[in-house]
């Protein structure tokens, strides 16, 4: 399937997120419920935002009366809160960090880089998702900074919640997306935004809802497991049991369900975790690209699993 062209105007992941679904989107696109289309379901819920890619996606092709964002990770949901309240705020903080940037040669950009990575650990425990201020738009910078010049473009967070991703040494950055920034904050206008566990949506899903379930992956291995570190209590089994649960709770209310997860028969043929915690649901397996290794000679093309609680005919269907 080719990934959806973006339009003028178009809203689009304004972080880079390891495990984004950019890539993964035309397979996600295909297995929508029909229901999007025709009206059926006027409210849609993600509960691990991260990088959003099929929220932007949806909402470019399809009208939705309601939108719910969750996320565990404190920082990621500043994010998206301050692009909704203060986005010109938080496009001229960022104006700012890239001046300071660019007119400093190699080694005074990653000195820089460094300075406002201490500066925002040093914050840590001044910062809550509880309530709105302005200082949450410099930390907001700081954030989309960090992503933006950092190794390989991802979040990751230590034991303590301090982010610990080295300089990236990338030559023009793209810190500063002004128009992406101002589409966003349209789009996040009449969002509802919070922070918490994944159950926190319970209360907002009924037969109307469309849900996509993007967790942190199942490590395929422990070389694979540092990618999932994006918040500080990390995502282990226990907790990809308790979300399948989760997941048949929100089936029994009548909600159109979607999941995606990594396959462990791509390292263990006989590893059936999610085939049996999914039992009774469509399991799709679908090609992507991935980092499976601690190089970039480990990048190679595996499968992944798309979790359904419908079935989608994808010889009639046309996405978005």
């Amino acid at each position: 399937m080719p990934r959806p062209k973006r339009t003028p105007g178009q809203a689009h992941p304004f972080l880079k997120w390891a495990g984004g679904k950019t890539q993964l989107l035309p397979e996600l696109i295909g297995r929508l419920p029909p229901g999007i289309a025709h009206g059926e379901i006027t409210s849609y819920v993600e509960p691990f935002i991260g990088g959003g890619a099929l929220f932007f996606a949806l909402h470019e092709h399809h009208t939705i009366e309601q939108s719910y964002l969750y996320d565990i990770n404190c920082e990621l949901i500043l994010c998206y809160t301050v692009i909704q309240k203060d986005a010109e705020a938080l496009i001229g903080e960022l104006e700012h960090l890239r001046s300071e940037f660019f007119k400093r040669d190699e080694e005074g950009r990653k000195a820089f880089y460094y300075e406002i990575r201490e500066s925002f650990n040093r914050q840590l425990s001044l910062i809550s998702c509880e309530g709105y201020n302005r200082d949450w738009i410099t930390r907001a910078a700081w954030i989309i900074f960090l992503n933006r010049t950092c190794f390989n473009g991802l979040f990751r967070v230590n034991q303590k919640g301090g982010f610990n991703v080295p300089f990236g040494k990338y030559k023009n950055p793209d810190i500063l997306n002004a128009e992406n920034l101002r589409n966003v904050a349209k789009l996040l206008a009449d969002t509802t935004i919070r922070q918490g566990d994944f159950t926190c949506c319970r209360d907002v899903v009924d037969d109307k809802t469309f849900v996509y379930f993007d967790p942190p992956y199942r490590p395929l291995n422990e070389k694979t497991a540092v990618f999932t570190s994006y918040a500080k209590d990390g995502f282990d089994e226990g907790d990809q049991v308790r979300l399948a649960e989760f997941f048949r709770e929100l089936d029994a209310k009548g909600a159109k369900v979607m999941l995606s997860n990594s396959d462990p028969k791509n390292t263990d043929p006989d590893d059936c975790f999610f085939d049996d915690l999914y039992s009774g649901f469509t399991i799709k397996r679908v090609p992507a690209t991935r980092m499976i290794n601690s190089n970039g000679a480990g990048r190679g093309v595996i499968n992944e699993l798309i979790i359904t609680n419908y079935h989608v005919d994808l010889t009639t269907t046309s996405g978005l």
